[in-house]
């Protein structure tokens, strides 16, 4: 009985057991497949808040199109929540297709955002206005075709290296192209067809190198075609223009060609100047040029086999014993001799203590490059009011209170600052051409204005967008708070203009343009800067921030510190620019200069002094390394400068390979670390560490006096007295 009992019990608990088993099983699936979607959501919902600040402006400057579904003017999720014509990668928003959707309006100011975009289409739509200042930096297709932009072709194009194809073809695009193709030698098919362009082709187009497409027809475009010869163009078509001259022979190779509806010379084309060759050719002309070259080679080996040895041995002392070319009498941009002037370091006397300045007296043959006929040696050698005399080395020294005296000659005083009315602005910028423009960004572009008189100005006109909304007299504050600044090492400003919505303000030119261009932008006239006049700028920017920081009230955040807004003046002094615009940079991109930002600033509202310690800190680097802030043409780790150098700062071997390849090694090893403290004091991830302006001020003072005394030590032992002595201001 008690055997036969326990089978249904077993039974039913083996039943049971199934069940619980099976419910269990179901339950934790469920569970798991519930923290799995939520998982998945919430890695979803994160898309980078720049691009989700950058998608909500764009929204409300399209006047919020119901079309555009998912979108919103706040906050949101694009990449989690599958936004209308966005595509992400992770958390990044990476193609930008809206073709075709009906759209009407703007595309707003904040597109520089979009760093990770790298398609980006608004074709076939009904937009207006201008053309965004900046687009995805890094995009590598833009079609912004069939719209109703104006104004001119955005010359921020020349900073987007990775750019492979843009169209802005059928628009009321007008003005002349501006020569801003330096860089952008990835690009393969250009089109601004069906525009308003005028004037000749810029030069910059022969740098375009894998230019397959250019299609230019239907515009206004005038001159010759002849920078376009030595392209490797298979699809050309510059229809319906004002060009003149000749098509010349390399470009009737071309195989989809269109040139009909310009004014073209008759006859056959002229031939090039003498020795100018082209590299289009054609497989004919290649062949026959190696079978002459070939037949030319036996020839010159069966005579010269002919020939004695004496004869050859002759030849060949000849040929091996030609002597080289001297180099260039002076590598770096001299800044004792820049535009004729000497110049002055932007110290205070008693910082110098009791030391002299020491500065480099060029040899009599290093004068033969200036012109004699407008008194420059006169002045530099021998005029008294210089106080120059000469020391136990050659060099040129002068005296504490000499120095002190000329600083102060040179001081800033406070400038009157007038209006300037909106007609002659027009006038002398050539109403804001392209030509006159010297560059842009987020808040606005800055041309040049030329006066009959040889006064050359800088003016910087906002984009009126940035004033909808605020209250009318909200340009005469700022222009009231920005007239009260007066330091040495500021561009300060001298006009305003406010007139017909356009708000703009007017600056001191400067010849040398500024810093980064200096440092990143190699051509002839950029020779590179010194050591000691590097420090000497490093410690001018600190001192302008210093002003910012310590002496206005309440401090002002800069906020937007970065080499291309640290100007040099003739004697390459640093005037720091763009003060005073922290209003409008909170309205604008939360990323104003790539790898300058500190890592805390993520919203407007965390800009802080200590940021700008930090961004001023990235600008030190630069001068140290010469390497731009983002460069992704380094391989990946050294792509970000700060973090490739962060590292390194301490070490003192480390550091000579750090230092900037453009100085030849000319620099003393010794000023090496204590710079490279100084920067770190700056870059430091948490910004409580970081030191306050003063102290980075401080220290740069104290690096130049122990420079300094380091060097007279040397000159009085006659250690170094050659011209290749380090100097130090």
């Amino acid at each position: 009985m008690h055997e036969r009992s326990r089978t249904p019990l077993s039974n039913l608990e083996l039943s049971l057991g199934y069940f619980w088993n099976w419910n269990m099983h179901h339950f934790v699936a469920r569970c798991l497949f519930l923290f799995l979607g939520t998982l998945i959501s919430f890695v979803h919902s994160k898309t980078d808040s720049p691009d989700v600040s950058a998608l909500n402006v764009m929204f409300k400057s399209l006047n919020s199109p119901s079309q555009l579904h998912g979108w919103k003017s706040s906050g949101g999720d694009p990449c989690g929540d599958s936004w209308e014509g966005i595509k992400c990668s992770g958390s990044s928003v990476t193609e930008i297709d809206l073709s075709d959707h009906n759209l009407k309006g703007q595309l707003g100011y904040q597109l520089s955002s979009l760093s990770s975009v790298k398609i980006f289409d608004v074709s076939k739509n009904n937009l207006n206005g201008d053309i965004p200042y900046q687009l995805p930096p890094n995009a590598e297709r833009i079609d912004l075709s069939e719209n109703k932009f104006n104004g001119n072709v955005p010359y921020s194009i020349s900073q987007m290296i990775n750019l492979q194809e843009i169209n802005l073809s059928h628009n009321q695009l007008n003005g002349q192209l501006s020569d801003m193709f330096a860089k952008v030698k990835k690009l393969k098919s250009f089109d601004v067809s069906n525009n308003q362009l005028s004037d000749n082709l810029p030069n910059s187009l022969a740098n375009l190198t894998n230019l397959n497409t250019l299609h230019l027809q239907n515009n206004k475009f005038t001159g010759t075609v002849n920078v376009l010869t030595d392209l490797p163009l298979n699809d050309l078509n510059v229809e319906n223009n004002k060009f003149t001259g000749w098509i010349p022979n390399e470009l009737k190779e071309i195989d989809q060609l269109e040139t009909g509806g310009n004014s073209w010379s008759t006859g056959s084309a002229p031939p090039p100047p003498p020795g100018v060759r082209h590299r289009r050719h054609t497989n004919h002309e290649e062949k026959k040029n190696e079978a002459s070259e070939k037949a030319l080679r036996n020839g010159l080996i069966i005579g010269f086999s002919c020939l004695g040895g004496a004869s050859l041995l002759l030849v060949l002392v000849c040929v091996f014993t030609r002597r080289r070319s001297p180099p260039p009498s002076s590598y770096f941009l001299d800044e004792d001799m820049i535009s004729r002037r000497k110049g002055f370091t932007p110290l205070h006397s008693q910082e110098l203590g009791t030391e002299t300045y020491v500065g480099i007296l060029k040899e009599p043959k290093d004068f033969m490059s200036m012109d004699p006929g407008n008194g420059d040696m006169k002045s530099l050698l021998k005029s008294p009011s210089m106080g120059l005399r000469r020391s136990v080395s050659g060099r040129v020294s002068f005296s504490e209170n000499e120095f002190a005296n000329r600083l102060k000659g040179r001081r800033s005083t406070s400038v009157q600052v007038v209006p300037y009315s909106l007609g002659d602005l027009q006038k002398r910028t050539d109403n804001f051409a392209p030509g006159r423009l010297l560059g842009q960004g987020t808040i606005g572009r800055v041309y040049r204005a030329k006066y009959p008189d040889g006064k050359v100005l800088a003016v910087k006109k906002i984009d009126s967008s940035l004033f909808q909304g605020q209250k009318p007299d909200e340009f005469s504050k700022l222009v009231t708070n920005i007239s009260k600044l007066h330091h040495p090492n500021i561009a300060e400003l001298v006009g305003y203009c406010s007139e017909q919505g356009h708000n703009m303000l007017i600056y001191e030119y400067f010849r040398n343009g500024s810093l980064h261009e200096f440092l990143h932008i190699a051509d002839d006239f950029s020779k590179p800067l010194t050591w000691n006049t590097r420090v000497r700028i490093a410690l001018g920017v600190a001192r302008a921030v210093e002003y910012l920081h310590d002496v206005c009230s309440p401090p002002m955040v800069h906020k937007n510190i970065k080499s291309s807004n640290i100007l040099l003046d003739l004697e390459l002094n640093p005037r720091l620019s763009d003060y005073g615009m922290a209003c409008f940079h909170q309205r604008t991109s939360q990323n104003l200069g790539m790898g300058y930002n500190a890592p805390e600033c993520i919203k407007p509202s965390a800009y802080t002094l200590k940021s700008d310690v930090y961004s001023f800190g990235v600008v030190m680097l630069e001068l140290l390394t010469g390497r731009m802030p983002v460069d992704n043409q380094k391989p990946r780790s050294e792509q970000c400068l700060v973090k490739w150098a962060r590292p390194q700062l301490h070490d003192a071997d480390a550091l000579v390979g750090m230092a900037d390849p453009a100085l030849r090694g000319l620099y003393p090893p010794k000023s090496l670390p204590p710079f490279a403290d100084i920067v770190s004091l700056c870059v430091q991830t948490d910004p409580e560490r970081r030191a306050p302006i003063s102290e980075v001020v401080q220290a740069l003072v104290r690096l130049v006096q122990q420079s300094t005394i380091n060097m007279k030590e040397d000159l009085s032992s006659s250690c170094r007295t050659t011209d290749t002595d380090y100097e130090f201001v």
